[in-house]
C-alpha cells in the first residue's frame, strides 16, 4: 500500500480531520503514529479522514462567534440565493445586505466567510490528496481520493462563480478573465515553481480546467472503487456525477451535462407527493442524493439554514424577524393543480399556520420544522439532474427528449402536465419552482448571464430593496478580501476586482 510522504503531514491531516463533537480518532493516539499506520487507517477506514471536511462544510464561523448568518457551505448557497428575484424577504434582517446585492466588498465579513469557506475545503480536500503522492493505488485509496477530488472540483467551481464572472457578454466563457488562486499539491505532479505560481490569479479557463479534471478524476476514482458510502454525507459516484453535471451545465458542455445527470441519477426517482410534504429536513427522503446529517452535537441553532428558511421552526423566519417569501410573480407562474403551490401560501396568508413567518403573505411552508433545529441539509436531490438533463436536451435541440426528461419529474408534481416538446423557458420556469430555496437561484443567474428585476406592478419585494441588476453588473462579482490582498504576494492590488 501507499503510505504519506512527509510523517508530519499525515498526522496534522489526521487531527485537522477529525471531527468536531465527535471521537472518531482518540488524537492522543495520533500523535504516535508512523507512516505505514497512518496510511493503514486511511485505507481501512476512509471516514475518519473524511468526516472532518464534512463537519467544516456546516462549520459556524469560528472567526466571528457573533454572526448568525456564516454556517458553512449552505451560507454561501442561500446568500446567494438572496441575489436573485425568486426569494423575498419580510423584513431587513440577517442577509439583508446579499439582498441588496451590496455584500461584495474587501474589507466586508461575507467576501471573507466565502473565501474562507471555499479555501478550507480545498486544503482539507489537499490534506487527503497528499496523502497518496504517487497516486491512489487501491479500492480504499480511490474512495478517499476521489472524494477530496470532488470537494476540490466543487470548492473551484463556486469560487470561479462568486470573484469572478466566467461568462462574458456574449454568454460565452470568458476564458481570459482573472481567476482565483490554485492550491496543488505534490501529488498533484507540479513542481514547486508551478504550484507558487499557481498561487496568483490564475485564468478562468485554468480554473475551469482544474476543476472538470477534478471532478472527473472523482468520478473515475470513486467509479474504480465500487464505494460503497456509510451514509449520504459522503460522496459516492452518483453524487460525483451530480457535482459534474452541473460544472458541464456551467460550462456548456451540454452533451456531456445530459449523460452525467443522466448516470447520476440511476437508482433515485423523484420524490411523491406526499414526500414534498416531508419538510425538505431529513436526509433518508428517498430522492436526497447528498446531505448533511444533523444531530444535537453538529446544529447550530439560530445560526443554521433552517433558522433562515423555515417559516415553520422557531428561528428567524419563524419568529417573523425576516421570513423567507417566494416572489409574488414567480407564485402566480405555478398552475394551480401543481402540488409544490400548495408549498407557499397565497397572497392572502394563512393564519391557521403555527408560527407568525408562517402566518405570512406568500411565506415558504416548504421547509419543515423538527423543533430542535436539528434538520438535515440537502446538498444534491435527483430532480435536479432531471432538470440538467432536460436542460441540456434542450440546448442540443431535442425538445421532445426533453420534455420526457421532464416528464418523469412532473408527473409527482403537476398531474396535468403533458408537455411533449419543452423550450428552455419551460425547463427553466420548473427548475426556478423545484429548487426554490436550495440555493440556486444566484448561480443560474450568473450563468445564465441574466439580471433581475424586482420592481413591477404587485411586487411583494420588501421596500428598499425593489431593484434591478442587470447582467455582467460588478455586483455579481465579490472583491477579493482585504488579507487575501494584503498577504499573497503573487496578487498585485492592480488586481483586485473592480
Amino acid at each position: 500500500m501507499k503510505s504519506i510522504k512527509n510523517i508530519v503531514a499525515g498526522v496534522a491531516a489526521v487531527l485537522a480531520l477529525s471531527s468536531c463533537g465527535t471521537d472518531y480518532l482518540d488524537t492522543d493516539y495520533t500523535r504516535y503514529l508512523g507512516q505505514d499506520e497512518v496510511g493503514e487507517i486511511a485505507a481501512e477506514d476512509p471516514s475518519v479522514f473524511l468526516n472532518g471536511i464534512w463537519s467544516w462544510m456546516v462549520e459556524w464561523d469560528p472567526i466571528d462567534a457573533d454572526a448568525h448568518d456564516t454556517w458553512g457551505y449552505m451560507s454561501i448557497m442561500h446568500a446567494t440565493d438572496l441575489g436573485s428575484e425568486d426569494i423575498a424577504l419580510s423584513a431587513a434582517h440577517w442577509f439583508n445586505y446579499d439582498y441588496q446585492m451590496d455584500n461584495r466588498l474587501e474589507t466586508y465579513r461575507r467576501v471573507r466567510s466565502h473565501w474562507t469557506i471555499l479555501y478550507t475545503m480545498v486544503d482539507k480536500a489537499n490534506q487527503l490528496i497528499s496523502l497518496y503522492p504517487d497516486g491512489p493505488q487501491n479500492e480504499s485509496e480511490k474512495a478517499i481520493v476521489g472524494q477530496a477530488q470532488a470537494v476540490r472540483g466543487l470548492a473551484y467551481t463556486v469560487l470561479i462563480q462568486l470573484f469572478q464572472n466566467p461568462i462574458g457578454a456574449d454568454g460565452a466563457i470568458a476564458g481570459d478573465r482573472p481567476g482565483v488562486p490554485l492550491i496543488y499539491t505534490e501529488a498533484d505532479g507540479k513542481s514547486s515553481e508551478e504550484m507558487e505560481a499557481a498561487k496568483g490569479r490564475n485564468t478562468v479557463t485554468a480554473v475551469l480546467d482544474q476543476a472538470q479534471a477534478d471532478l472527473e478524476n472523482a468520478v473515475k476514482n470513486l467509479t474504480e472503487a465500487g464505494y460503497k458510502r456509510p451514509s449520504k454525507n459522503y460522496i459516492d459516484a452518483n453524487v460525483a456525477n451530480g457535482l459534474l453535471a452541473r460544472f458541464y451545465l456551467l460550462t456548456q458542455q451540454w452533451d456531456k451535462a445530459a449523460s452525467a445527470a443522466n448516470t447520476a441519477r440511476k437508482g433515485y426517482a423523484p420524490m411523491s407527493t406526499t414526500q414534498l410534504h416531508d419538510g425538505f429536513m431529513d436526509i433518508t427522503n428517498s430522492e436526497w442524493m447528498w446531505g448533511f446529517d444533523h444531530n444535537t452535537e453538529t446544529a447550530t441553532s439560530y445560526a443554521s439554514f433552517f433558522s433562515h428558511i423555515s417559516s415553520l421552526e422557531s428561528g428567524y423566519a419563524g419568529l417573523g424577524y425576516s421570513t423567507r417569501l417566494i416572489d409574488a410573480r414567480l407564485y402566480s407562474q405555478m398552475a394551480d393543480d401543481d402540488e409544490r403551490k400548495t408549498l407557499f401560501n397565497g397572497p392572502d396568508g394563512d393564519d391557521s399556520q403555527p408560527t407568525v413567518g408562517s402566518q405570512l403573505p406568500y411565506a415558504n411552508l416548504k421547509f419543515g420544522s423538527d423543533g430542535q433545529l436539528t434538520e438535515d441539509y440537502v446538498y444534491m436531490r435527483a430532480a435536479e439532474m432531471y432538470l440538467i438533463e432536460a436542460e441540456a436536451k434542450v440546448r442540443q435541440g431535442d425538445a421532445s427528449g426533453a420534455a420526457t426528461v421532464l416528464g418523469e419529474l412532473m408527473k409527482n408534481r403537476q398531474p396535468s402536465w403533458n408537455k411533449q416538446t419543452v423550450s428552455l423557458d419551460d425547463v427553466l420556469l420548473q427548475r426556478r419552482i423545484e429548487l426554490w430555496g436550495e440555493g440556486f437561484a444566484g448561480f443560474d443567474l450568473r450563468r445564465l448571464n441574466k439580471g433581475f428585476d424586482r420592481d413591477y406592478e404587485g411586487t411583494n419585494h420588501l421596500a428598499g430593496f425593489i431593484i434591478a441588476v442587470p447582467a455582467q453588473d460588478p455586483k455579481w462579482v465579490y472583491q477579493l478580501p482585504q488579507r487575501e490582498m494584503q498577504e499573497n504576494t503573487k496578487i498585485s492590488e492592480s488586481e483586485q476586482n473592480d
